[in-house]
């Protein structure tokens, strides 16, 4: 049974600036150690950073939630299984709700083109 989904678009621009202008506060807010990692050892790292928040705000539409009750981004992880298929992994209070709301699994797709970055999500009960 679904729960939820979310989707949400991201301008990979607005992400190139954090990474050119050496945003690290802003960086180091929004993603994880292991994200941050994965995501500068790119080439084209802006790409993969918005790709990685899109998922992030698709999880917090998709619980219904969105970002308040101790709920934090570093509480969202992206990373990618042993064949590049990307899955979100949670912690703290985002795996606290996900409990409480009876869910079982996530289901994501990321995609982009051009200069935007998309996630799509659902909740699976």
């Amino acid at each position: 049974m679904i729960h939820g989904t979310g989707v949400d678009i991201v301008d990979i621009s607005r992400f190139q600036r954090f990474v050119t202008e050496n945003n690290t506060a802003l960086l180091e807010r929004v993603f994880t150690r292991r994200e941050l990692d994965y995501c500068s050892g790119k080439k084209h790292s802006a790409q993969h950073f918005a790709l990685r928040f899109a998922a992030k705000e698709a999880f917090l539409k998709a619980l219904g939630t969105g970002l308040r009750g101790g709920l934090s981004w570093q509480h969202m992880e992206i990373v990618n299984d042993r064949l590049g298929k990307p899955e979100m992994l949670l912690a703290g209070k985002a795996a606290e709700l996900f409990a409480e709301a009876g869910l079982q699994k996530i289901f994501l797709s990321l995609s982009h083109d051009g200069n935007m970055a998309v996630a799509m999500l659902v909740l699976e009960k």
